[in-house]
């Protein structure tokens, strides 16, 4: 496969990023790469809602970073919206070259539960890894334990895998580069 861009908008711990490229690169046999990104953020945030729009961050992060040949993803740590719902971890082009994920809401002290660095990191892992397969054309999966089940809540994150399910893997077989 291709080379999977990665491009960080803020700051992310180094472990965090190593974990991210090593399971990336594991579920996608792709070379991963590294950049900063810039934007500003606030020509995004709508304040009615005091979030940001993920269907216009993704749109400007595809347009300005976007590869011509592989995959972009734009990690964030904002909060994210599209209309239709109050909020989202993250969004993607189907089939597309871009998307996005974002940490702002899988970390339990946001729900007032004890810290846990592992859980929130895996929690990420697996939104970038379930983006990044809508990019390959993969949609949402009803096998409980596949990457591509949707995710409402985190609980809904943690009880699926970080691995695609054996039907959701053949089709990424399958998907020309």
């Amino acid at each position: 496969m291709d080379e999977i861009a990665m491009i960080s908008f803020g700051y992310f711990e180094k472990q965090l990023l190593d974990a991210v490229t090593m399971r990336t690169e594991q579920a996608f046999s792709a070379r991963i790469s590294w950049k900063e990104g810039f934007l500003d953020l606030g020509d995004y945030y709508d304040p009615s809602r005091r979030q940001y729009d993920g269907n216009r961050i993704l749109k400007v992060i595809d347009e300005r970073f976007g590869v011509s040949k592989g995959k972009t993803i734009g990690l964030l740590s904002i909060d994210l919206f599209i209309p239709i719902l109050t909020f989202i971890y993250g969004q993607a082009f189907l089939n597309g070259r871009s998307c996005i994920a974002s940490n702002y809401r899988l970390s339990n002290e946001r729900y007032g539960l004890l810290p846990d660095e592992t859980l929130m990191h895996n929690r990420f892992i697996k939104e970038i890894i379930h983006e990044l397969g809508h990019t390959y054309g993969l949609i949402h999966c009803s096998h409980p334990d596949c990457v591509m089940r949707s995710s409402t809540y985190v609980e809904d994150i943690d009880q699926k895998g970080e691995d695609f399910c054996p039907n959701c893997k053949s089709n990424l077989i399958h998907f020309p580069e």
